[in-house]
C-alpha cells in the first residue's frame, strides 16, 4: 500500500523571502552632468547655475536618479548638491553614482525600513532568482538584518537551497 504524498515544504514553517517584492516601480534616469559643464570637463559656477536653471525638472518627476559625469572633469561635491536641490521636487531619491548604486541606494532604503520580526525564530529561504533588477548588494543588507532574528538562512529554493546562517 503506497503512503500518501506529502508535501513537507508546505507543512514546514519554512518562510520564502522575495528580495522582488521591494522592487519599487519607477524609471530610473543616469542623469550624465558633463553638458552643463564647459566643453565638457569644466565647472564654470556661473554658466552651470544658468544650464541648471534652464532644465525643465519636472520631467523628473516620481524618477529614480543617479549623477554621474561621463568625462574626466572633476567635479566638486557641492554641484551634485545643486543639482540636487533642483531634484528634490520631483525626483523620488538622487544619488551620484550609477544605476547599479541607484539600485543599491533603492534597496538599502526598502530593506532598512523592513520590520523582520514576523520571521523571528523561523527558517528563512531567500529566493535567489527574480525577473527584477536586484543588486547583490540588497542581498547582503538583507543578510544583515535577517541574522538578528531568523533560525536558520537559506539562499535558493525549497527544493535545492544552500545554508548560509544558523543559529546556536
Amino acid at each position: 500500500m503506497l503512503d500518501e504524498i506529502r508535501n513537507r515544504v508546505a507543512e514546514s514553517k519554512l518562510v520564502t523571502f522575495d528580495l522582488e517584492d521591494l522592487y519599487p516601480e519607477g524609471e530610473r534616469v543616469l542623469l550624465d552632468i558633463k553638458d552643463w559643464l564647459y566643453e565638457g570637463v569644466l565647472l564654470r559656477e556661473k554658466e552651470f547655475r544658468e544650464n541648471l536653471n534652464a532644465v525643465d525638472w519636472t520631467a523628473f518627476t516620481g524618477k529614480y536618479v543617479a549623477l554621474h559625469c561621463s568625462t574626466e572633469a572633476i567635479v566638486p561635491a557641492w554641484a551634485f548638491m545643486l543639482i540636487a536641490t533642483h531634484l528634490a521636487p520631483y525626483a523620488k531619491k538622487t544619488i551620484t553614482g550609477n544605476l547599479e548604486q541607484l539600485e543599491s541606494a533603492i534597496y538599502q532604503e526598502a530593506i532598512a525600513d523592513l520590520d523582520l520580526e514576523y520571521l523571528r525564530d523561523l527558517p528563512v529561504i531567500v529566493k535567489g532568482c527574480s525577473k527584477k533588477p536586484v543588486p547583490q548588494n540588497a542581498y547582503l543588507f538583507l543578510i544583515k538584518k535577517l541574522h538578528t532574528v531568523a533560525k536558520t538562512i537559506m539562499y535558493g529554493e525549497a527544493c535545492s537551497s544552500v545554508p548560509l546562517y544558523k543559529r546556536r
